[in-house]
């Protein structure tokens, strides 16, 4: 179940840091609206990796459909493994 808090509850952060664990992120409200997110180190540098494993996915994608793909033969040629 995720942990939603106002932001005026950061006045007493130390209660607020409680509640964050890897993997429990707290979600800070503003007006009653969804405002920050408050997440474990562990947790923002996985998802910065998952971002930069996306957009390198989308980089060799698109230079396979505008360069064309090579086939498992080539690159096992190029590496030397046959």
């Amino acid at each position: 179940m995720p942990v939603i808090k106002p932001v005026s509850d950061l006045r007493n952060y130390t209660v607020v840091l409680q509640d964050i664990a890897a993997g429990n992120p707290v979600f800070l409200t503003k007006n009653g609206r969804g405002k920050y997110v408050m997440l474990a180190m562990e947790d923002y540098e996985k998802t910065e990796a998952s971002i930069k494993l996306m957009s390198e996915l989308v980089k060799g994608r698109k230079a396979g459909e505008e360069q064309g793909w090579e086939t498992i033969e080539d690159i096992e040629a190029a590496l030397g493994i046959v």
